[in-house]
């Protein structure tokens, strides 16, 4: 029997150390048949039964359209498309920065720029960040883990900046680690004790957001897990709604009354507005005026969340980029551009992107999906190449245990503190040293369309004189 055994290792080896003898100096001969048979099947097929139908086929449907036209065949359910529209919208790549080189001179690398900023100018108690980057509404259950939150949390104090809570639960660890606090005030039953309340910096009513809109959901007991369930006060096998609406039969003067509310109960922070950017920017503001608020947060058309229907994503709402423009614009023609802050966001997600949104006339940006990637930085290596490098974020994730906070929190404050330094070098090639001092005459497009848009020179026509001085 023993002898057996070797007989048969001794084959083995052999056929082996052949096949491979016969791979190293027959691979060609193998290639070889191997291409002709495949070209010979391709060149003579009918087009009908041809592998190569996929060519004109995916031309014509596109891969990502085929994909989820299949997923929608598969469940017969409403697609949900996780991190906003794919599609190309009018965005901000053809606007530039006019550097200062001979009128005026740059500024010195090692003069201090002054980026901190009031939201809220007119409150009772504004609230002052060091920097103009905000971490978006990404809400704690309903899309991120609690290791992610914690760590944004983190970041957010250590930058000196703010976080917003989003329409999820609120973590008790999050207001302590957090340095100022967004409390988004969401169509939802839960976030809304006066304890926390009182403990925000800023409120902000959230009447819909660029991916999704003003519509609402349901969240099934299934997708919704963990300790965000007993946060938000839901029994085991309770859904989590969010209304489309904050009142039945809603007026202005509902939210009206809401807003007030909230001034009074937290002795006078900034109240405001989040909403998706619709056609309808001038009418929504003078509502959002009529309302009182302290600031207006747009969300564009290039915005994302966990997942959303691509007709709502694609198909609905303006570039962000269209919608800034038209919000200061109508702002000063209503003589409150001093007065209501403006927050950015939207498909912005490299420091350029934050710049030139400020210098068109944003307050502030915030930061989603660039701070998604980043926070998890190196640690998305866990999911790939088998999964897609956001389950070691999101709560129901596969991998949301393995996110390690710590390195998580340095890598979220070092991504930040990296953008705003690039903005200061941009501040200081434009001869400024202050962010108060940007305006869209530092601004030129090398697309006539866009630069009429918005009210800024053409680059191939000189500037007029008052911009030169």
């Amino acid at each position: 029997m023993p002898n057996m055994i070797l007989y048969i290792l001794f084959a083995m080896v052999a056929i082996i150390f052949f096949l491979f003898i016969f791979i190293l100096f027959g691979w060609r001969w193998i290639l070889k048949k191997v291409v002709k048979k495949a070209g010979t099947i391709i060149l003579t097929d009918s087009y009908q039964e041809n592998i190569m139908e996929l060519m004109p086929g995916l031309r014509h449907m596109g891969i990502q359209n085929m994909l989820e036209n299949s997923l929608r065949a598969a469940s017969g359910d409403v697609l949900h498309r996780p991190l906003g529209s794919s599609k190309k919208w009018p965005h901000l790549d053809s606007i530039t920065f006019i550097p200062a080189q001979t009128s005026p001179f740059p500024v010195d690398g090692d003069v201090e720029v002054d980026v901190q900023v009031t939201i809220g100018p007119n409150a009772k108690k504004p609230m002052q960040i060091k920097i103009p980057l905000m971490i978006s509404g990404m809400a704690y259950g309903i899309a991120l883990s609690e290791e992610v939150r914690l760590s944004l949390a983190q970041a957010a104090s250590n930058a000196g900046t703010a976080i917003n809570s989003g329409e999820g639960g609120v973590l008790p660890e999050e207001l302590e680690k957090a340095g100022k606090y967004i409390l988004q005030c969401a169509k939802t039953e839960w976030s809304k004790e006066e304890h926390l309340i009182k403990q925000a910096d800023m409120i902000e009513i959230k009447l819909g957001q660029g991916a999704l809109f003003g519509t609402g959901t349901r969240i099934s007991p299934q997708n919704l897990t963990g300790r965000a369930r007993s946060i938000m006060g839901l029994k085991e096998n309770e859904e989590a709604v969010i209304y489309d609406n904050f009142f039945e039969n809603q007026t202005i003067q509902d939210l009206k009354e809401l807003t007030d509310q909230l001034r009074s109960m937290t002795g006078g922070v900034p109240i405001g507005v989040k909403m998706g950017a619709g056609g309808k920017i001038e009418e929504d503001i003078d509502h959002l005026i009529e309302m009182g608020v302290d600031f207006i947060a747009i969300d564009g058309g290039q915005a994302a969340t966990l997942g959303a229907p691509p007709i709502l994503s694609d198909d609905m709402g303006i570039p962000t980029l269209h919608a800034i423009v038209r919000a200061v614009n109508h702002l000063e023609k209503r003589n409150r551009r001093d007065q209501i802050s403006l927050i950015a966001s939207g498909g912005l997600t490299v420091p350029g992107h934050f710049l030139k949104m400020l210098a068109l006339g944003a307050d502030a940006v915030y930061v989603g999906s660039a701070l998604l990637f980043t926070v998890a930085h190196s640690q998305t290596l866990k999911a790939m190449p088998f999964e897609p490098p956001t389950q070691v974020v999101w709560n129901q994730g596969k991998y949301k245990d393995q996110f390690k906070q710590e390195e998580g929190a340095q890598s979220a404050e070092k991504f930040l503190t990296a953008s705003v330094e690039e903005m200061k070098m941009a501040i200081r090639a434009m001869g400024k040293r202050s962010l108060k001092e940007l305006s869209k005459q530092d601004l030129v497009s090398y697309d006539e369309l866009t630069a009429r848009m918005a009210g800024i020179p053409f680059s191939f026509e000189p500037l007029k004189d008052e911009q030169q001085e």
